[in-house]
């Protein structure tokens, strides 16, 4: 039998799951390789025979997509595989022709084939873009959760930036445990929220034997999503966040409308700050794809750690770094917090070296707003250098953990960050209820 030469196209995340699920174990495929994408120092590397199976005694290897071309040319690939998210719509079928005009078929996977059913209820939050909201959403998902008796353990979106071997599954349930398994500043913001409010979490690269470990703990399983990724899991309810600062993404970004389209719940989140006419076209929007879906408007009102007088201060304002590099986002928790107390926002990118010089280089619009990237100990570094290089009076910290944590910042700084605080009725206990 000749197998049949599959890449997949990843940002190590949704490209392993696939694997996991779809090629893993299977003959009559033979998966060349993987290329990365949009995460910082994946390629270069391999996915290990530990977890390939029997079948890649050398594992798979990860290449830069920047040489996807030469790989069609040179070795015969039968199928490409598209396995990552919050890209245009435009963006997927540009890659799509430039895949079929080189002779491969070009394949998106759909939802039914890469979700595992649990045996517990599951809740999965998803989102029609990066930075809608699901961290604030996740949270009180699991507050509700809580307050009615359930045990909640969360399974957080892939973010294995490590050694592959020692992420298989991975256990989080106090703080030592991201420093035992040497997280980046990425992993934290993922997993402190939920630490702090004594939620085990569960992370690696097999979703199926993180599922089974999950599973010995929980009552309830919470599906806290990446980017706009679908769920890894079939869930019982399906809550997506949408956001009208950047209404008409939710039909043109992939798989965000995907996730629009199979929604039980659609969150319009961020109303406080965004205008009455973007909230009514999104529902619009929303609507127009999913009319059985139950619509929920809420508010994300900003909360400061402590009292602090930024009026007229020259402040440095950093933000989640995937919110405005994958997300695109222009304003963030410490955007809204410091414009509302009447500070000045000052430009970083003159002190950006190393690694941060890079991502601004790639990333143009972020403007005057710093990233807090930090996936690798490199960028950390830099990171610090260039916040301490910034002359200003306060650092607005507004990534969802305390980067104080992390790095020395010798100016002086508080931090911000988003509740979620729903309007009305229909509201989050209402769709929960079948849970209880």
């Amino acid at each position: 039998m000749q197998r049949r030469r599959v890449v997949i196209m990843g940002a190590a995340g949704r490209d392993f799951h696939n694997f996991n699920l779809v090629y893993r174990g299977r003959e009559e495929y033979e998966v060349v390789a993987f290329t990365a994408t949009q995460i910082p120092d994946i390629a270069g590397r391999a996915y290990p025979t530990e977890l390939a199976g029997p079948l890649y005694p050398q594992g798979i290897p990860i290449v830069p997509e920047e040489d996807l071309g030469k790989l069609m040319a040179d070795s015969k690939i039968d199928d490409v595989v598209f396995a990552y998210s919050d890209v245009p719509h435009e963006y997927v079928m540009h890659k799509c022709s430039m895949v079929n005009a080189a002779g491969p078929h070009f394949v998106l996977m759909g939802a039914e084939e890469t979700m595992i059913k649990s045996s517990k209820p599951l809740v999965s939050v998803c989102a029609v873009r990066t930075g809608c909201g699901k961290s604030q959403t996740t949270r009180a998902v699991a507050d509700i959760l809580i307050g009615h008796g359930k045990k909640v353990v969360a399974i957080r979106h892939p973010m294995p930036y490590g050694d592959l071997r020692e992420q298989i599954w991975q256990r989080f349930g106090e703080y030592d445990d991201m420093i035992r398994h040497k997280c980046t500043i990425e992993e934290m913001e993922e997993y402190e929220p939920h630490i702090d409010k004594g939620i085990v979490v569960f992370a690696g690269v097999d979703y199926g034997a993180i599922l089974a470990e999950a599973e010995k703990e929980a009552d309830v399983i919470l599906w806290d999503g990446g980017n706009n990724d679908a769920s890894f899991y079939a869930p019982d309810i399906l809550i997506v966040v949408a956001d009208p600062h950047r209404v008409g993404d939710e039909l043109s970004y992939y798989p965000g409308e995907q996730n629009l389209r199979m929604a039980d719940v659609v969150i319009i989140n961020k109303e406080d700050s965004a205008s009455q006419a973007d909230i009514d076209q999104l529902q619009l929007n929303i609507e127009s794809v999913n009319p059985e879906a139950t619509i929920i408007h809420a508010n994300s009102p900003v909360v400061f750690d402590e009292d602090v007088d930024l009026a007229g201060k020259r402040v440095l304002v950093i933000e989640d770094g995937p919110t405005l590099t994958h997300g695109g986002m222009k304003i963030g928790a410490g955007t809204v917090a410091a414009k509302a107390a009447g500070a000045v926002l000052v430009d970083p990118r003159e002190h950006a070296v190393g690694k941060m010089a890079e991502t601004y280089a790639k990333y143009p619009g972020i403007g005057t707003l710093l990233p807090a990237m930090g996936y690798s100990p490199e960028q950390v570094t830099d990171l610090q250098t260039t916040v301490n290089a910034v002359d200003c009076d306060y650092v607005v910290i507004g990534t969802p953990i305390d980067l104080r944590k992390v790095i020395d910042i010798e100016k002086p700084s508080v931090r911000v960050g988003y509740d979620l605080e729903v309007k009305g009725s229909p509201n989050l206990e209402d769709v929960l209820g079948d849970l209880f």
